[in-house]
């Protein structure tokens, strides 16, 4: 297994341009990729925002927010895989989408290069699947902010090497992250744990228990937590909250996994939380 030098990630989203960040300060070359140009310019700016930002607080100098930024290129084509080490998929949350890229990466891609997603729920090792390279085939979960946020959960498939799984711990390292090894469960462990704590909130709320201000209150005040669940849940978005609560229902087959009925309700009203106005929360 040669060592990772040449990344590209697809999808200049939040987290698609965060993780190219992160690698290009890791000194990677990166090739960032998305289907319009104008998606790639909305990523870079987002990323020299975050990096202006550093500089202003005496975190970088010019210098390095200019290397920092010199190290990505464009992409406007998956061809543009054919001579890169790893290839890091941060596209939409949906299997057919993941799927159709793998399939097509795996007939691009260098025999040696890992093919790894960001998917924050969708089972590895069915991506895997339509690969003719099960075995380097990984997941790596960023969490959101990816420039601050330490932890990445690595998720080995079913097939996944123990080869590939220490390319990418060590690559993750190289980024200044905490690597935290996984098996491909439903939800792997960040989502099993923290989205049945949304889901059992919004359940609280939906018996008349507390007001959403109570509820939140207690979780800040008496465990810690920097916001409240039901706060937190109309940040990720209630749409992405209830996705990720039907995959675990339906992966685990265990009622304790139920989406509670408020959720369902508010994502049919285009109550998703911060992103369309109003969700647990309202907002301007």
């Amino acid at each position: 297994m040669m060592g990772i030098q040449k990344v590209m990630v697809i999808g200049a989203g939040q987290m698609g341009s965060g993780i190219a960040q992160v690698c290009a300060q890791a000194g990677f070359d990166v090739k960032l990729n998305d289907i319009k140009q104008e998606f790639y310019e909305r990523g870079l700016s987002v990323m020299t925002k975050n990096l202006s930002r550093d500089v202003e607080k005496g975190r970088k100098t010019e210098e390095e927010k200019a290397a920092i930024l010199g190290r990505i290129t464009m992409s406007l084509d998956l061809q543009d895989a054919s001579d890169v080490d790893i290839i890091i998929e941060a596209a939409v949350e949906n299997m057919e989408v993941k799927q159709s890229i793998f399939k097509q990466l795996d007939g691009i891609a260098q025999s040696h290069a890992i093919l790894a997603t960001n998917t924050s729920s969708l089972p590895i090792t069915e991506i895997a699947a339509v690969t003719n390279r099960p075995e380097q085939v990984i997941g790596m979960h960023f969490m959101n902010p990816v420039p601050v946020m330490k932890l990445v959960e690595i998720i080995r498939g079913l097939a996944t090497t123990d080869e590939v799984y220490k390319a990418v711990e060590e690559m993750t390292v190289k980024l200044a992250k905490t690597p935290v090894e996984v098996n491909d469960f439903p939800g792997f462990i960040s989502n099993r744990i923290l989205l049945p704590m949304i889901n059992e909130a919004i359940y609280a709320l939906y018996e008349g228990v507390a007001s959403k201000e109570a509820i939140d209150d207690v979780m800040k005040l008496g465990m810690n937590h920097p916001m409240g669940p039901l706060t937190l849940a109309d940040f990720i978005g209630l749409d992405t909250c209830l996705s990720i609560m039907e995959i675990l229902h339906e992966g685990l087959g265990d009622s304790k996994y139920r989406p509670c009925p408020l959720l369902r309700k508010y994502v049919a009203a285009g109550w998703l939380g911060k992103k369309s106005g109003r969700g647990f929360y309202m907002y301007e």
